[in-house]
């Protein structure tokens, strides 16, 4: 005790030299930096930094492809100042449920994410575009509409590193799809896989998690992903799960089955010991408005017993997806082509008409949305039928004179093709209630697209364009359903550490300069379900990497993305 009476005097002392040393060598280390020469230097934005924290005053510098300080720089010099004066500036925002898959491939710009402030998008929603093998080529070739593409590649981080030697202004990066596996082992029927192809199938996922895929994606309202079991879902998760992958789902029910669904969401994260996410979370139909607390509240159990659950959502009262949505699971087996034969088939015709409006025991998409006139046809692959682009299932019924679900399914034998639908099934009091949860970042699930081109041949869902500015624009500002800083976190760190993307989503000295420059009293989404070729307004500059994308609103044709790696990734 003596000892330490003794010591204590002098120990403060040396501790407050430390200090004050510490200190001195910090301050040292800022003047330096405030008298540096960057790359790029924003000046006088309000920094919102990724954290959720309140924002600050202060400049930004870039080296390179990294942000290099943060804070007061007014003495700093740089090749190209931005003046960010009284607005924000951002990480840029990450979106976790992307379409691009195809639209990248003809035009690597990203226009309508980019003017959103988009920097990085997440893809492989239950398909990936890799592994691939000659029967899953010759079916993406066959299903190819208004864009088209040749598959010059096999394996998903070859997908991402083509997308990336051909030119694209964002950063990508793909969970691998357990369709996808299923498909590339087991075809497109309805059957259970043996112990042996479900090894090659944990094989696959083993092989792309070492090459950097993010984990496991479902999407099992639709076949054939609607005829894996929840076993088969766990078994390839576990193959994921030591390679730090996670697994993201459009669960098996978002309707009637919508609990159900969820429970199965938190079975496989806690028997596969993998982190979970829930797409574009919602309560689909009228009928199910009413179970959205109930959703909610399963959700935050398990979160509360330590399962790292999580959600994304898009915020509009219409998902999108194919018509053959409306198509039960068995009817579909074996394909687009098998399913066309059983249409014309008038006793299998008869069956998949009585299932649509009777059975409730699938996902019925047409159920869901109530009624043929809440059901938008916005994309056909046939000439002739594109001038039905844009009119309900209802209008173009009473044009042809026949019953809508007679309409449904002789459309689907004409276009050949999935088509493109809109169905109305969502509420926005639910849309209300999930935009300001902590734990639910966004994804516009559509494709990066321009008013131009192949692009203009169909309708996309006004998402494309609108997903990201309409957070901004209506939830934060208009509504204030949630702080501007909040929103920013659900769309930059949030996602990257969902993700364990490294050194993404934080505006801090060392991370990747993926930067948004906006204004938060006019950012807005512009695009609508009757126009939807509209680019959202009120970002001002982006940049990529260090590289500046978008300038005063506009492109700069600059082409800085990168695949991006899952933590996983074996010989980075």
């Amino acid at each position: 005790m003596r000892f330490r009476q003794s010591m204590e005097p002098r120990y403060w002392l040396l501790t407050g030299a430390l200090v004050s040393i510490l200190g001195i060598g910090r301050l040292a280390a800022d003047e330096k930096a405030a008298a540096e020469d960057f790359d790029v230097l924003i000046r006088g934005g309000w920094i919102y930094d990724g954290s959720g924290n309140p924002p600050r005053r202060a400049d930004l510098g870039i080296k390179g492809d990294r942000i290099a300080a943060v804070g007061d720089l007014r003495k700093a010099t740089a090749k190209t100042v931005v003046d960010a004066t009284d607005i924000a500036v951002s990480p840029g925002f990450i979106n976790m449920l992307s379409w691009s898959t195809d639209s990248l491939l003809v035009d690597g710009r990203g226009q309508s994410e980019i003017r959103q402030g988009v920097t990085t998008q997440i893809m492989g929603e239950g398909n990936s575009w890799g592994p691939v093998n000659a029967a899953i080529k010759k079916r993406m070739k066959s299903e190819q509409t208004d864009i088209k593409y040749d598959i010059e590649w096999t394996t998903l981080s070859d997908y991402l590193y083509f997308l990336q030697r051909k030119g694209i202004s964002q950063n990508i990066a793909s969970f691998l799809g357990a369709t996808t596996v299923r498909e590339y082992v087991l075809g497109l029927d309805n059957k259970k896989p043996t112990p042996d192809q479900l090894q090659q199938m944990r094989q696959l996922v083993e092989h792309a998690m070492r090459d950097g895929a993010l984990g496991i994606a479902s999407a099992l309202e639709y076949a054939p992903a609607y005829y894996a079991d929840t076993e088969e879902l766990i078994a390839l998760c576990k193959a994921a799960a030591p390679y730090q992958g996670k697994y993201i789902t459009h669960m098996r029910s978002e309707g009637i089955r919508l609990l159900e669904g969820i429970d199965e969401v938190i079975r496989i994260s806690r028997e596969a010991g993998i982190p979970a996410e829930i797409y574009h979370f919602k309560a689909a139909g009228k009928d199910n408005w009413n179970k959205m607390d109930a959703a909610i509240a399963k959700v935050q159990t398990a979160r509360d017993q330590g399962l790292a659950i999580t959600a994304d959502m898009y915020c509009y009262t219409a998902g999108a997806a194919s018509l053959t949505a409306c198509i039960p699971p068995w009817a579909m087996e074996g394909g687009e082509i098998a399913m066309r034969r059983r249409l014309r088939d008038p006793d299998q015709r008869h069956r998949i008409l009585d299932d649509i409006r009777n059975k409730t025991d699938w996902p019925n998409f047409y159920r869901n949305a109530g009624s043929p006139d809440k059901v938008l046809l916005i994309s056909f692959k046939q000439d002739t039928l594109k001038p039905l682009q844009g009119k309900t299932l209802a209008q173009i019924a009473q044009t042809r004179g026949k019953d809508p679900l007679e309409t449904l399914l002789d459309l689907l034998i004409e276009d050949e093709s999935s088509i493109g639908t809109a169905y109305f099934i969502t509420a926005e009091e639910n849309i209300r209630k999930l935009v300001g949860l902590p734990w639910i970042s966004f994804g516009s699930d559509e494709a990066a697209q321009a008013p131009e081109g192949a692009f203009l041949r169909s309708m996309p869902h006004p998402r494309a364009y609108g997903n990201f500015a309409r957070v901004l624009g209506k939830y934060v500002r208009e509504e204030k359903l949630l702080s501007l800083e909040a929103a920013v976190r659900k769309m930059t760190h949030l996602p990257a550490t969902n993700l364990g993307l490294d050194h993404r989503g934080l505006l801090q000295e060392g991370y990747f300069a993926d930067i948004v420059v906006f204004d938060p009293k006019t950012i807005i989404d512009k695009a609508t379900y009757e126009k939807p070729h509209q680019y959202a307004v009120g970002v001002k500059h982006v940049f990529v990497n260090g590289v500046q994308v978008l300038k005063d609103g506009d492109h700069t044709s600059a082409k800085p993305g990168r695949a991006l790696w899952g933590p996983g990734r074996v010989g980075k």
